[in-house]
């Protein structure tokens, strides 16, 4: 309620400083036409650098998905490692102690 009670004064004072700020803003305006160039060299620069690490960084992308798939196989396969090791157990014991096939 006070934000709306307050508006019009925030408006009239908005304005006055706007207005009294616009001739340091066409000072201004000269610099920044100098500085233009500059902008320009430096967003020549990023691209060329993106454009050169872009391949070790989808190198380094690959990898760590790879990474993060053998890290959930392991998480998942390394805790089943000793019921299959009993499984195998119980399967050649079983091998060992069945006859042979007749043939």
């Amino acid at each position: 309620m006070v934000w709306l009670l307050t508006l019009p004064f925030r408006i009239v004072f908005g304005l006055m400083a706007a207005l009294l700020a616009l001739p340091l803003a066409l000072l201004a305006v000269p610099f920044a036409l100098l500085s233009l160039p500059f902008l320009l060299l430096r967003v020549v620069f990023k691209v060329i650098f993106g454009v050169i690490l872009l391949p070790f960084l989808m190198i380094a992308v690959v990898l760590g998905i790879a990474g993060a798939i053998l890290g959930i196989l392991f998480g998942v396969v390394v805790p089943l490692m000793p019921l299959a090791f009993v499984a195998l157990c119980v399967w050649a014991i079983v091998r060992l102690a069945s006859r042979p096939a007749l043939t």
